[in-house]
């Protein structure tokens, strides 16, 4: 009888070994995949937040003092201006008084679209998108209409001198194809300029 118990038993002690490592193999691989599974599942977010972004329709600030970004490097503080002597009273001038020159404000984008809508109007292939968009966020928000009080920046890319930009640094096409030839000329793409910028915090 122990010898028929033998036999029974001796195929399931030869399978035992490779059934183990079978199983050992399968375990080793769900927690392989499992981190990939967590990744994808957490690139779905990124990708629709990114796309909502980029296909939100653009609504202006009511009040224009919210246009106004800073840079993310410290300023230094400068002397308080000594007092600027008062202007002489020019002809013409009501009761005496001076006509002083009001300085023009910034022409205000007031138009709609997204940021998707103008940068395909600006001719921005969409495999740069994300670049642009990493970009602009760190830059302006999105916002067309913002502007560095200390330096004069303007618009998406935070044009400097806001005139280099043909036609107006607040229009967001205008600025987008800017800052397309920009991008091109001096980094040899947005990749490159997206690497500069993440480089040197920067751009």
């Amino acid at each position: 009888m122990s010898t028929q118990t033998n036999r029974t038993t001796r195929p399931w002690n030869r399978l035992r070994a490779p059934l183990a490592v079978s199983a050992v193999a399968v375990l080793l691989g769900g927690a392989a995949v499992a981190p990939m599974t967590l990744t994808d599942a957490n690139a779905e977010p990124a990708a629709a937040v990114l796309d909502e972004r980029l296909f939100q329709q653009f609504v202006p600030n009511v009040d224009p003092a919210d246009d106004f970004v800073l840079p993310e490097v410290p300023i230094e503080k400068l002397p308080d201006p000594k007092p600027e002597p008062t202007p002489e009273p020019t002809e013409g001038a009501k009761g005496g008084e001076a006509a002083l020159a009001t300085p023009a404000a910034p022409p205000r984008y007031e138009g709609g679209g997204s940021p998707a809508e103008w940068m395909a109007a600006a001719g921005i292939a969409e495999s740069d998108w994300g670049y642009v968009d990493f970009i602009a966020q760190k830059e302006s928000g999105w916002n067309p209409n913002a502007t560095n009080p200390s330096s004069g920046a303007c618009g998406l890319i935070q044009a400097l001198p806001c005139s280099k930009v043909p036609g107006s640094g607040y229009d967001p096409v205008d600025n987008l194809r800017w800052a397309n030839g920009y991008a091109s000329n001096r980094y040899g793409s947005w990749a490159g300029a997206y690497a500069f910028w993440t480089a040197n915090h920067w751009w």
